[in-house]
């Protein structure tokens, strides 16, 4: 009778273990965040790039992420091919200045910027604020958001989903996407559902309407400092 109850037992903390497990696992699926929280967790470390040339004439705007609390910031290489000066703008209206580009990589439009220490910024929490970068690979139908600014103080979010995660586009890998974007925007962060970085916007594919290229995470590390690959 004694074995039977202690089997009993057994069976009762088998089945909680796998009722908590279950739990466990919706839990994790609400870790999801649209595109009011996305925004909301992003803009701040989102910025608006004005590209200057010798005698600081306009050149380029774009976009671009900041990706560390010390300053490294991420765009597209293409926004500041060829620059004299960079400026970036944060969302609450500081500019930013000089910046500097510190690693690109022509080839997958990715660069690497430096923005001005934290404290010569003059930041209230003495570091910027950022995104952290997606590890694993993007999946095809994931959702994700684009962020960039088409005009200056004029930010906008875009919603799709990944159509390609590693579509071979002019010989390099390129993520596609139908989350819209405009002239601007490039350099801007295209996030996951969690909110992380998970790509850079790079342009629109002429050949496909509202499919947009994207630059891998992967391509992105391989230009990063080596502290934050």
């Amino acid at each position: 009778m004694r074995a039977q109850i202690r089997f009993t037992g057994m069976v009762l903390a088998l089945l909680a273990t796998l009722i908590l497990s279950v739990g466990t696992g919706s839990a994790a699926k609400t870790d999801s965040i649209d595109a009011v929280q996305s925004y909301e967790m992003a803009i701040t470390a989102t910025l608006y790039l004005r590209v200057l040339d010798s005698e600081g004439t306009l050149q380029a705007t774009g976009s671009g992420a900041i990706v560390s609390a010390g300053g490294s910031a991420l765009t597209a290489y293409h926004v500041v091919k060829g620059a004299a000066r960079v400026e970036a703008q944060l969302s609450d209206g500081r500019v930013l200045s000089p910046v500097k580009v510190v690693s690109y990589d022509e080839l997958t439009d990715a660069a690497v910027l430096e923005l001005p220490d934290p404290k010569t910024a003059k930041l209230t929490s003495g570091a910027y604020p950022y995104l952290t970068i997606r590890s694993e690979a993007l999946k095809f139908g994931e959702t994700v958001y684009a962020i960039g600014y088409p005009l200056k103080n004029t930010p906008i979010i875009t919603q799709g989903i990944v159509n390609n995660p590693k579509a071979k586009i002019n010989g390099r890998d390129r993520v596609l996407t139908s989350s819209q974007i405009v002239s601007g925007m490039s350099g801007g962060p295209v996030l996951d559902d969690a909110g992380r970085l998970a790509g850079t916007i790079s342009g629109s594919l002429r050949t496909m309407d509202n499919i947009h290229l994207v630059i891998d995470t992967n391509d992105i590390r391989k230009i990063l400092p080596g502290k934050l690959k």
